[in-house]
């Protein structure tokens, strides 16, 4: 009986590893998967061959890449969480960071970003919203309504993916 404890004791972290592993590369053939099917419907819809770029189809579509696509959606749920009414579970996970004395880059606000060990961690709510909102230039970050931090936004990754 000792020896099945030990026995199972030492296989269920390597399972549960392994089986993170097949996640993560499940999810990077999701990621593969569905930005194939995007750049195949804007050469459908352009009626162009299965050789054809998709860059220059998906921009004059203005359709954001899968990753860019990510991008927009974590950056403008962390403008509505930091400037609108959220549910409060939001708001606790995102911190700003507090500086000790005035600068003139302490009109925009930063956030803490968590440190972590792992990619899975990496996309956690409370770790990849602040990493992206850092990357952004300040102007971005000081839009007072919805419409103009989307405008702005958009702007701002379509002219980094080219």
């Amino acid at each position: 009986m000792k020896h099945s404890r030990i026995c199972l004791g030492s296989v269920i972290p390597c399972h549960t590893s392994s089986t993170m592993l097949l996640n993560l590369t499940d999810e990077c053939r999701v990621q593969n998967n569905l930005q194939r099917i995007q750049n195949n419907l804007a050469r459908v819809a352009c009626q162009r061959g299965g050789c054809a770029d998709a860059g220059p189809l998906l921009r004059s579509f203005h359709w954001f890449p899968l990753r860019q696509r990510v991008t927009y959606k974590v950056a403008l749920t962390t403008f509505k969480v930091g400037h609108t009414a959220t549910p409060e579970y939001l708001s606790d996970l995102l911190q700003t960071l507090a500086l000790a004395r005035s600068l003139r880059s302490s009109e925009a606000p930063t956030m803490v970003v968590k440190r972590t060990n792992t990619d899975l961690t990496r996309r956690a709510f409370s770790v990849a919203p602040p990493s992206i909102w850092n990357s952004l230039p300040s102007a971005i970050w000081l839009c007072d309504s919805t419409a103009t931090f989307k405008r702005h936004l958009k702007t701002h990754l379509f002219s980094s993916s080219l």
